[in-house]
């Protein structure tokens, strides 16, 4: 890997007697790693078994190597995640219950790790400018088994007219010159000027602006780059410290090898060693700059309510009797016990909506929620999302598939079973990992694995 000249001339600059250490760690080889998902049934005990060590910050957090065909891959058991971006989540901390934003969060590793944080109770919208990147976002959330999520496709100046001081939590985890991941992804180098940095810095302004506007007095935003730049990081946070007086830097509690942020990089002022940089020379990672900040006092219930949204409410579609008598009669066999929030329809697409109605009208969403199915002529068909959602223990028909048989499901392939079962849906699980649905036509499991995602 080759260095722009200017980049090496200044972190020669900034490091000082680090310098050499520092640029000698962004010509080693790059650390991969991943996160188990607490939302699931059990641990992904054969993914974990090829980890080479924990990541001793992240108690879901493991260094090793995903098999992107595994059954714990494919089912939403682990996420395959760089080690110093998984310390985001942890400093973010969503609570269950909370109503939680990640503002620019393609492709979804930290929005992950976010719903699993929450308990997938409470709210989670996740927004990404680029309905490419969305589109993977929203996918990678339903592999997740994420429940409470809505994934919008905005920019954050749309996105903050729709809600106002409304967010307990934010992440603005900003578009970047991303010098992080130089040695992970090369390529990277040849976007990087002097320039840049400063280019990329003035961006980020406009989303926290944005993120600002959305933040509950009282509530918390974390901001992080997978940059060194100063300019992005803790010049940054001076100017977020400079235009909002109410916030204030809470310390994060730094692990083995994490460092203080620089204000000899900024203004000098002494709070921002309350944010943390994770250099690649220090800590088995990539790289990361993070702030966490509080945004004054809440306020109390009597000014909540003087500045309640007037936004006027306009009605969303729903699903008409018949649709609802086809929906009850699926859960009444397979899901007894499943309360939806409020079904509502995307074109014949049903699902559980987490939130106001109002709050996600006129707005480009992707994801409205959990992906409960697909309505056709006079019948129900459940959706994926639905399933990965699930845990066994929570339906009525399942039908459990051996590895060979879950190669066959994840193949498009039709399943024969030896058992006398009743016809009806069934929920697929594979050694405990819930895999999707199939209907049962005699002794045939009709595959209804999406076509899109076969091999």
């Amino acid at each position: 890997m080759q260095l722009p000249n200017e980049f090496v001339t200044k972190y020669k600059k900034l490091m000082g007697a680090e310098a050499d250490e520092f640029l000698s760690a962004l010509a080693q080889s790059s650390y991969s790693g991943f996160r188990e998902n607490p939302l699931k049934n059990g641990q992904p005990v054969a993914t974990i078994e090829k980890a080479t060590g924990k990541v001793p910050y992240v108690p879901t957090g493991y260094y090793g190597q995903v098999n992107g065909k595994s059954l714990d891959h494919v089912t939403g058991w682990v996420y395959s995640q760089e080690p110093s971006a998984m310390f985001v989540g942890e400093v973010v901390n969503p609570q269950a219950g909370e109503r939680v934003l990640d503002l620019c969060a393609a492709p979804g590793g930290k929005t992950t790790h976010l719903i699993a944080k929450m308990n997938n109770q409470g709210l989670l919208v996740a927004n990404e400018i680029f309905p490419k990147r969305a589109k993977i976002l929203a996918e990678n959330l339903e592999r997740w088994g994420a429940k409470n999520a809505v994934v919008t496709s905005e920019s954050p100046a749309d996105l903050e007219k729709q809600f106002p001081q409304y967010f307990d939590r934010i992440l603005v985890d900003a578009p970047c010159s991303g010098e992080g991941m130089f040695r992970k992804e090369p390529a990277g180098i040849e976007y990087w000027s002097p320039e840049y940095p400063a280019e990329c810095a003035n961006r980020q302004q406009k989303i926290l602006a944005s993120a600002m506007k959305m933040l509950k007095p009282g509530g918390t935003l974390v901001y992080s780059t997978c940059t060194f730049a100063p300019e992005e990081d803790e010049q940054n946070i001076s100017w977020l410290l400079n235009n909002y007086p109410d916030l204030k830097l809470i310390p994060i509690k730094k692990a083995s090898g994490m460092d203080d942020g620089r204000p000899e990089w900024a203004d000098g002022n002494e709070e921002l060693k309350k944010t943390v940089r994770l250099f690649p020379h220090h800590l088995k990672g990539e790289g990361h700059f993070i702030a966490k900040l509080v945004n004054g006092e809440p306020e109390s219930t009597d000014k909540k309510r003087k500045k309640k949204n007037k936004r006027k409410k306009e009605s969303i579609v729903k699903p008409d009797k018949e649709q609802v008598k086809l929906f009850n009669q699926f859960i009444t066999s397979v899901f007894p016990d499943y309360q939806p929030h409020q079904l509502i329809l995307f074109g014949d697409q049903l699902y559980d909506l987490p939130l106001e109605e109002d709050k996600i009208k006129g707005l480009n969403v992707l994801r409205p929620g959990l992906h409960l199915g697909t309505f056709k002529k006079n019948r129900f068909e459940p959706a994926l999302a639905w399933a990965l959602a699930s845990l066994p223990q929570e339906a009525n028909q399942v039908i459990e598939l051996s590895q060979e048989q879950w190669h066959q499901y994840v193949h498009g392939d039709v399943i024969n079973i030896d058992a006398d079962l009743p016809n009806g849906w069934y929920l697929l699980v594979c050694e405990e990992h819930t895999a999707g649905f199939g209907k049962l036509v005699g002794k045939t499991i009709k595959n209804f694995y999406p076509k899109g995602l076969r091999f």
